[in-house]
C-alpha cells in the first residue's frame, strides 16, 4: 500500500474485493506521457516534486477543477499546484455513474489480442462466439456473485484468469483448481458450491505467479475484474443486463 493510498479520507462502497498490492508505478509510457508544456505536464512534474520523485503514469483534467493523476492503477486527485491529494471514488450525483471506473477504463484499456488465455480457465457456452475475460479470486465472494450474474449468459466463451492476491490460501485453491482434470468444471464448482478439488500433485506447475505480474501490470487490483473484447474493463460484479449490454455494444 502507498502513501497515497494510507492517505485516504475518502471512501465508496463497490462490488470488487480488493487488494494493495505491494507494488511501484509502472514506468511512464512516452505515448501516454502529457505533452511538454501542457497543463497537465506540469501538473506531473509538480507532483514528481512534491511526492519525492513519484512519476504519474498519466495525468487528466478532471471535473472540479482537479487533475486526475494515474499511479499503480489507481487515480488520485489534485488540485493544479499540487497542494493536497485526494484517494477515492468520483461519482455523477445525477446519473451515479463512478467517474473514476470510467476513467481508469479509459487510461488502462487493455490490449486484448496480447492476453496470453492459454493461463485462463477456458468455460465454453452454447457456439462460444461472444468472449470475455475475467480476473478472479478463489476466496472472492463478489467473484461468485459475478458468476452467478453470467451463469445466464448465452453463447459466450469465457477466459477465468486465476488471480490470488485476496488471502494467504488463495494460491492453494487456485493451484487445486488449475491442476484439476477439468478446470472448468472445478471452478464451477468451487465458485458455486465451495468445493475445492484435492490437493495437486506437487510437482503440477501453474501460471499463477505470471497470471498475477499480469494482472499488476494492468492495473488490476481487485477481483473480479471483466476484460472485454475492446480492451475496456470493468470492476465488480457487473449484473447480466449490463454485461449483455457491452457485450452487444461491440457487434456495432
Amino acid at each position: 500500500m502507498n502513501r497515497w493510498t494510507r492517505r485516504a479520507g475518502v471512501v465508496a462502497i463497490s462490488l470488487i474485493c480488493s487488494v494493495a498490492l505491494a507494488q511501484t508505478a509502472k514506468p511512464v509510457d512516452s505515448k501516454n506521457a502529457p505533452a511538454p508544456g501542457s497543463t497537465e505536464a506540469q501538473v506531473a512534474a509538480r507532483f514528481v516534486e512534491k511526492s519525492g520523485g513519484q512519476k504519474p503514469e498519466q495525468v487528466f483534467k478532471g471535473r472540479g477543477g482537479l487533475y486526475e493523476v494515474l499511479i499503480g492503477g489507481q487515480i488520485y486527485y489534485v488540485d493544479p499546484e499540487v497542494t493536497f491529494v485526494l484517494a477515492g471514488r468520483m461519482f455523477d450525483p445525477r446519473t451515479r455513474e463512478d467517474l473514476t471506473q470510467k476513467r481508469l477504463d479509459t487510461a488502462l484499456k487493455v490490449d486484448f489480442k496480447s492476453l496470453p488465455l492459454d493461463r485462463a480457465v477456458k468455460t465454453v457456452r452454447g457456439d462460444g462466439s461472444r468472449v470475455l475475460v475475467t480476473f478472479e479470486d478463489p476466496n472472492c465472494g463478489y467473484c461468485k456473485k459475478l458468476w452467478q450474474n453470467m451463469a445466464e449468459l448465452k453463447n459466450v466463451t469465457i477466459y477465468t484468469f486465476l488471480y490470488p492476491i485476496l488471502s494467504p490460501d488463495s494460491h492453494e485453491k487456485a493451484k487445486a483448481i488449475w491442476c484439476a482434470k477439468d478446470r472448468a468444471a472445478s471452478w464451477d464448482e468451487h465458485i458455486v458450491q465451495n468445493k475445492t478439488p484435492p490437493a495437486p500433485a506437487a510437482d503440477c506447475k501453474t501460471p499463477l505467479e505470471q497470471n498475477v505480474a499480469l494482472g499488476r501490470e494492468l492495473g488490476i487490483n481487485g477481483t473480479p475484474t471483466i476484460v472485454f473484447t475492446d480492451g475496456t474493463r470493468s470492476a465488480g460484479a457487473l449484473p447480466v443486463a449490463m454485461i449483455e449490454q457491452r457485450l452487444a455494444a461491440l457487434k456495432k
